[in-house]
């Protein structure tokens, strides 16, 4: 595990980017959120807020409105906000909250990643199921995003030991990421790196 934060785009060619149906705004926005948690905990509170406005400037431009990903970043940014002293970050926090509350139809498009990878029993088993496949990941997804809305739930006042939030936040991206470039790693992305403290 590195000290700073990973560019994906280093390790995927850019078909591999396109195959997986990834942009260059999501490859991005990955980076800058990764960065913001990494400047949060290592203190560096200008270098933070420079990453969390350009993570919150590519999600504005580039994903829907329901997109978990623009929450998180607004979130984050009104954190950083606070770090640096600005007293008003409280409609960031609330324009955040209703990303997550409405980001129900994005999370019922995802979908499912093919893992089964161990013999040709479980792939043919994942094909012959995928249904019930799906529903279980389903399931997953929904825990994932009630988890973030709990903590941006909880976000009445900026929480003042953030550093340790997102140092937590930073190791459990790098820890639960997923390898491939799927769906199911944009969600975890906007959860893991999501620098709310623990509801």
């Amino acid at each position: 595990m590195s000290g700073g934060p990973i560019s994906v785009a280093e390790t995927w060619s850019v078909q591999e980017l396109l195959s997986a149906g990834w942009s260059e705004a999501d490859i991005s926005w990955e980076a800058e959120a990764e960065a913001t948690a990494d400047a949060v905990a290592q203190q560096d509170y200008a270098r933070a807020k420079d990453a969390a406005g350009s993570a919150l400037r590519l999600a504005r431009a580039e994903f829907e409105t329901i997109d978990p990903r623009l929450g998180t970043s607004l979130a984050n940014y009104g954190l950083c906000l606070h770090l640096s002293g600005d007293s008003g970050p409280a409609p960031l926090f609330r324009e955040a909250s209703e990303v997550w509350r409405r980001a129900d139809p994005w999370i019922a498009r995802m979908d499912a990643p093919r893992v089964a990878r161990s013999s040709l029993f479980h792939m043919r088993m994942e094909v012959r199921h995928r249904d019930t496949y799906r529903a279980r990941w389903q399931e997953r997804w929904t825990e994932i995003a009630a988890e973030a809305r709990a903590r941006l739930a909880a976000l009445d006042a900026p929480h003042e030991a953030l550093d340790a939030t997102a140092a937590e936040s930073l190791a459990r991206w790098r820890r639960e990421r997923p390898a491939m470039l799927n769906d199911t790693r944009k969600l975890m992305a906007a959860a893991f790196l999501l620098l709310a403290p623990p509801a």
